[in-house]
């Protein structure tokens, strides 16, 4: 299949990126090998977004730093970009609202590409108005549709997806939202069971072919969990984040006993706002 006839798909992935490591970048790659080798598809971005201070999770370090280090750690990806929305707004945004705003963004980013209808041909002119527009009609023709814009899909691991059935931390019209409107690219491990947990979803067994599940079989168990462990303990993370991501986090000693207490006996984001909409 040419690739003009492939749909071109845009992986996000939301998450706390505390720190960001080797793993979270290694998703990106194996969901890319994976769309690409559908035959259906071609991957043109990657986008890592990280979460805002407003999420409330425990141990979770700045926005501001949390960032700087997914840009270090993507500086020399040719495909994989660090988008800083969602971490700037001032409340939690969730995960369907970002999918949301990446997809208007890009097609907004089409309709620019729009061109305007020429202006009628002046005096003198060789060519006339009626050439013009018959210029221009063929032009329409050739530009791209709106089915041609790109699709924004949550690239996630199999930890996201079970914490589908965690109550009250997702919305279940959001769930339906995600995975009707966008789809998920999830990649799995051994132990995982994502396929039996589709199944006795409901809402994930009714848009099941929308949700791309993808085996890891060079199995990695690196986690932001273990890192900061590694970290409080004295103990080296190299080969576990990129090199320059460890410099950072050194330089400005960014994980120790102190950070991890942070948020602590506060209320996740998500559970806060799903109590008060049941209260109001």
């Amino acid at each position: 299949m040419e690739n003009s006839e492939k749909t071109e798909v845009v992986l996000l992935a939301c998450g706390s990126f505390n720190p960001i490591t080797n793993m979270h970048l290694r998703l990106f790659e194996l969901a890319k090998d994976y769309m690409n080798e559908t035959g259906k598809y071609r991957v043109i971005k990657g986008i890592i977004s990280p979460v805002g201070d407003a999420y409330k999770k425990k141990g979770l370090i700045s926005a501001h730093h949390r960032v700087i280090m997914a840009e270090l750690a993507t500086k020399n990806s040719e495909w994989v970009e660090v988008d800083t929305w969602e971490s700037l707004q001032k409340e939690w945004v969730e995960t369907a609202k970002v999918l949301r705003h990446h997809q208007e963004k890009l097609e907004a980013g089409s309709c620019d590409h729009q061109q305007d209808s020429p202006m009628p041909g002046k005096p003198g002119q060789k060519r006339k108005w009626v050439e013009q527009r018959q210029d221009f009609s063929q032009k329409k023709l050739l530009e791209p549709k709106p089915k041609d814009v790109p699709k924004v899909k949550l690239l996630c691991g199999a930890d996201l997806l079970e914490s589908f059935a965690v109550p009250n931390l997702w919305k279940s019209e959001d769930i339906t939202q995600i995975v009707e409107d966008y789809g998920l690219i999830c990649i799995t491990r051994a132990g995982n069971d994502a396929q039996k947990f589709i199944y006795e979803s409901d809402a994930l067994w009714k848009h099941r072919n929308n949700i791309h599940l993808v085996n890891e079989w060079i199995t990695n168990d690196i986690s932001s969990t273990k890192i900061r462990r590694a970290l409080r303990r004295g103990q080296s993370i190299r080969y576990l984040v990129p090199d320059l991501v460890q410099e950072y986090i050194e330089k400005h000693d960014l994980y120790n006993c102190e950070s991890e207490e942070k948020n602590v006996g506060v209320i996740l984001a998500p559970l806060q706002r799903q109590v008060a909409d049941a209260n109001s």
